[in-house]
């Protein structure tokens, strides 16, 4: 075996147990060791008069290197075998590689060497399914178990040697090779059903290779782009849709995608991409360019749409601001938070993250009646704020003085935990709120934060309760905090809008559990357009803070520094901006992006960034 350093990338050969270096010398390790992502894996092909279980631990290895259309892998396999297995036919994401046991032979002995036939048995946990819409979907860790067939087949001169002839479609990996081989991206497609006629980017999270796939050998930004030409992801298809014409492609010649010196980025499509007008082209550059827009290392500036017959339109990434699901909260870089009084309170931004406190304008301000949470409107013109026991929900503005108007939600419940939850403000301004009443437990929309408020269906509870809400920037995704059976757990849901314009009809689709490994969850918080920051629990563990992608995969950026007794968190759509948490010993603290956390305010609660 023979490793080089190039470019900062090592390149390994499996074989057998599999070598892959982090660091100086070269040595034997597991090949689902966590290492280094640039770390590049090559596979070897098996060896002559290999015995059966060489074949399957050399199988399991070659899964996890980066084998050019997965040929290497494939001499494993049966002739048969060879031309029906389907690496892409999605991915099983172990704890741990896949254990092997056996051989189990046909006639129920132990002896594969007499025989010309031998079972096999992989087994593990399983955390989590990428299907073949690369859509990553987080499991309660549960058994695993599949069954690889060998038989002696004729080879070249002819040989006998082993070969699998039953495999399953598509790879098994474990989580650090998983984490290694695949990265997850931010494809995006414009809201339906929404009512005030502004287009809005959503973001629908896959996962894609980090360097060049093998089935493809397309580059992950020509990966990314493919995946979003094939459309939404089957849980977000029903409210979002995508402006690319049926059938849009790239063409066939193009494997590889990067802006030029000046960061202009030329997409060439198939003549399917013809049939655009040009707005809707335009709202495709902008797909495509918010798509790509943290992949490369250098920013893309404009996206340029070519077609079948040539250029089609053009896209700078400052006019495709006017779709962004959170353009009403840009630049919003102060806190808001309730302090000891019951007066709500902002924080200035400032270039260390948080400012002076100061009363806001108006009478949530003045504290004529002591609050207990806060919400603010993107737009930062308007708050709601709960009473300090939970029972009536106010909103006022945060720019003109004023006598406070009657509550707009009233709770009945009898005890203060059984009241209204904190609110949230979505993206087109509308507001949302939970009755957590156990006699008529209800989810609540006020419509552009005014009027009658609007109950929302929520058929998949199943009997839990809803503890808290955040809503994501695009009005489309909510983050549920559910209790049943004495845990809590966090859940992702679909808001879908029928009946008429006027007076649509609203209900919660489809929940997913978006943290499975979290047993008891606290807190949460969004944090840019698909991710969420979450406080929470493994079983028997310690409390935590970590992120966590809106498909329920943990982020690459992986657990935050610890902090004692966090009962709330706030974080904003600007990643950049400090992550806050209300804590129960050091009062409201701060981290900034690689700092630790840092005291802000002795006395405080319910610290929130706008929405």
């Amino acid at each position: 075996m023979r490793v080089s350093a190039l470019l900062g990338c090592g390149i390994v050969v499996l074989a057998g147990c599999g070598s892959m270096p982090v660091s100086g010398d070269v040595k034997a390790v597991d090949a689902s060791q966590p290492g280094d992502s640039q770390v590049q894996v090559y596979a070897v092909a098996p060896r002559e008069g290999a015995p059966p279980a060489e074949i399957v631990d050399g199988f399991l290895e070659s899964m996890t290197s980066d084998d050019p259309a997965f040929a290497t892998t494939r001499k494993y396999l049966s002739a048969d075998a060879r031309r029906t297995w389907r690496p892409d036919g999605g991915t099983t994401v172990l704890a741990q590689a896949p254990n092997r046991t056996g051989p189990l032979l046909h006639d129920g002995a132990h002896r594969a060497d007499q025989d010309k036939e031998a079972t096999y048995t992989l087994t593990g946990e399983k955390v989590a399914e990428v299907d073949a819409q690369s859509s990553y979907r987080p499991l309660a860790p549960t058994d695993y178990s599949q069954t690889l067939h060998l038989v002696q087949e004729k080879v070249a001169e002819g040989k006998e040697e082993w070969r699998i002839d039953v495999v399953p479609d598509g790879l098994v990996l474990g989580q650090s090779d998983f984490k290694r081989l695949y990265r997850s991206v931010n494809k995006y497609f414009f809201a339906t059903g929404l009512t005030d006629g502004r287009p809005t980017l959503v973001a629908d999270p896959v996962y894609v290779r980090t360097r060049t796939d093998p089935v493809t050998r397309m580059d992950t930004a020509a990966q990314t782009v493919r995946t979003l030409l094939a459309g939404p992801t089957d849980w977000l298809r029903p409210v979002v849709d995508s402006r690319f014409p049926e059938g849009t492609a790239l063409r066939e010649d193009v494997i590889a995608l990067a802006p030029d010196d000046q960061n202009v980025l030329r997409v060439g499509l198939n003549g399917k991409a013809d049939k655009a007008g040009r707005s809707a082209c335009r709202m495709m550059a902008a797909q495509v360019l918010y798509t790509l827009r943290d992949l490369t290392s250098a920013r893309v500036e404009r996206v340029e749409l070519e077609g079948g017959k040539g250029s089609l339109c053009a896209l700078d990434a400052e006019d495709a601001a006017d779709f962004s699901a959170d353009h009403g909260s840009e630049g919003a870089d102060s806190q808001y938070f309730i302090n000891e009084k019951g007066q709500v309170e902002r924080l200035l931004g400032s270039p260390e993250g948080v400012g002076t406190p100061e009363p806001v304008t108006g009478p949530l301000g003045a504290g004529t009646v002591p609050m207990g949470s806060v919400g603010v409107a993107r737009d930062e013109e308007r708050a709601a704020a709960v009473s300090a026991q939970g029972q009536s929900l106010y909103v006022s503005s945060l720019e003109t003085e004023g006598a406070l108007a009657p509550p707009l939600v009233t709770s009945t419940a009898k005890k203060a935990a059984d009241r209204l939850s904190p609110p949230s403000w979505d993206g087109r301004g509308d507001l949302w709120v939970a009755d957590r009443d156990p006699a008529r437990p209800r989810l609540l929309r006020l419509v552009g934060g005014t009027g009658e408020p609007q109950e929302v269906r929520v058929p998949g509870l199943d009997g839990a309760r809803i503890e808290a809400l955040r809503m994501s920037a695009d009005g489309v995704r909510i983050a549920l905090l559910l209790t049943k059976d004495g845990r809590t757990t966090l859940n992702i849901g679909r808001v879908e809008r029928g009946g008429p314009s006027a007076a649509p009809r609203l209900s919660v689709e489809d929940l997913r559990q978006a943290a499975p490994q979290l047993t008891d969850v606290t807190a949460i918080s969004w944090s840019g357009r698909s991710r969420l920051v979450v406080v929470g629990k493994e079983e028997g563990g310690v409390q935590q803070v970590r992120y966590v992608q809106a498909d329920g995969s943990t982020s690459g950026s992986g657990a935050l520094p610890g902090v004692n007794q966090v009962q709330s968190v706030a974080a904003a759509d600007d990643e950049l901006l400090p992550l806050m948490a209300e804590t129960a010993g050091d009062g409201i603290v701060k981290l900034l992006p690689g700092d630790n956390w840092q005291t802000v305010l002795q006395q405080g609660t319910s610290l929130v960034y706008p929405g």
